[in-house]
């Protein structure tokens, strides 16, 4: 998520109450995650597991619980509670806004956009042109949808990344202020459920078909003309090539890639990342002829 404007380290640290290292008016662009974070923005990171993994990323600013080492061209936030630290520029940044009206009056509709009774369009909502939206779709704040996108019944643009901490005697959640990107001549189904980016955007590219009842993890990308069966789930920060066919019930585990032209076939778990051009069944899924194979050999062993 980018800032408004261009803030300086010394004013993030007020913001949050902490400490810094850096020069007082080291620019401070916006936060983000570190799989997805640039040049001029925060990341927070709270293990000893991952410091350098975040020390070395493309953050400039990096929000840590331990006195490190500077790098050169780098700033760092000294906190006790980085993830509480976090969300606390995520709250000042982009605060909950109460809704007034089904259609928010910050809300941009493109011409010949149609709306059906009981939609909720929130607020910074941008839709194009030509769209259907049908009774009872909700559409959180900050959301794009492009141009003729048909969305159905009871589908649900927005909702918050599953994303917890576990603390001591309760799970603390990640803020969520990120965004779902919806691109030109997609259909959603109905009942579906798209999870906001944390910081950046879920997106769905263009032409991509979601039949009913599915559900998409936050910060996912979903390639252009992919056709994703009815009840399939699919974990967050996944990245879905062009072409790809997900057949119903298919599920995946978070931040795995599934390459271009892959079809998966009904029910299947995946738990890796998959190349492209390639059918794959079962749990966890492997190619679909190597699975036939193996279950042809375990009837053999009955005989």
């Amino acid at each position: 998520m980018r800032f408004p404007k261009t803030y300086t380290v010394e004013q993030i640290a007020e913001i949050i109450g902490c400490t810094f290292v850096g020069a007082p008016n080291f620019p401070v662009l916006g936060m983000n995650e570190i799989h997805v974070v640039q040049q001029g923005e925060i990341v927070f990171v709270d293990h000893p597991k991952y410091y350098d993994k975040a020390l070395n990323s493309n953050a400039t600013i990096i929000l840590i619980n331990k006195d490190v080492a500077c790098p050169e061209g780098k700033a760092l936030l000294i906190s006790d509670d980085p993830f509480r630290d976090f969300n606390k520029l995520s709250v000042y940044f982009r605060p909950f806004q109460a809704a007034h009206q089904n259609i928010a009056e910050t809300a941009q509709i493109g011409e010949g956009t149609i709306i059906q009774p009981n939609a909720f369009v929130g607020n910074h909502v941008k839709i194009g042109k030509n769209c259907i939206i049908h009774a009872n779709v909700v559409i959180n704040d900050h959301i794009t949808i492009g141009d003729n996108v048909i969305i159905h019944a009871g589908t649900v643009l927005g909702a918050d990344a599953f994303y917890f901490k576990k603390r001591a005697e309760y799970f603390d959640p990640l803020v969520s202020c990120g965004s779902v990107v919806i691109e030109n001549d997609v259909t959603l189904g109905a009942l579906c459920t798209i999870d906001r980016g944390v910081t950046g955007d879920t997106t769905i590219k263009k032409g991509t078909k979601i039949d009913n009842q599915v559900h998409i993890g936050h910060d996912t990308v979903i390639g252009e003309m992919c056709l994703i069966a009815a009840q399939c789930g699919i974990a967050g920060c996944v990245v879905i090539e062009d072409h790809v066919t997900l057949w119903g019930q298919a599920g995946t585990t978070s931040g795995i890639t599934i390459g271009k032209g892959a079809v998966i076939s009904a029910k299947a778990g995946v738990s890796k990342s998959l190349k492209g051009d390639a059918v794959y069944f079962g749990v966890p899924a492997e190619d679909a002829r190597e699975y036939y194979k193996h279950v042809a050999k375990i009837k053999n062993l009955v005989k």
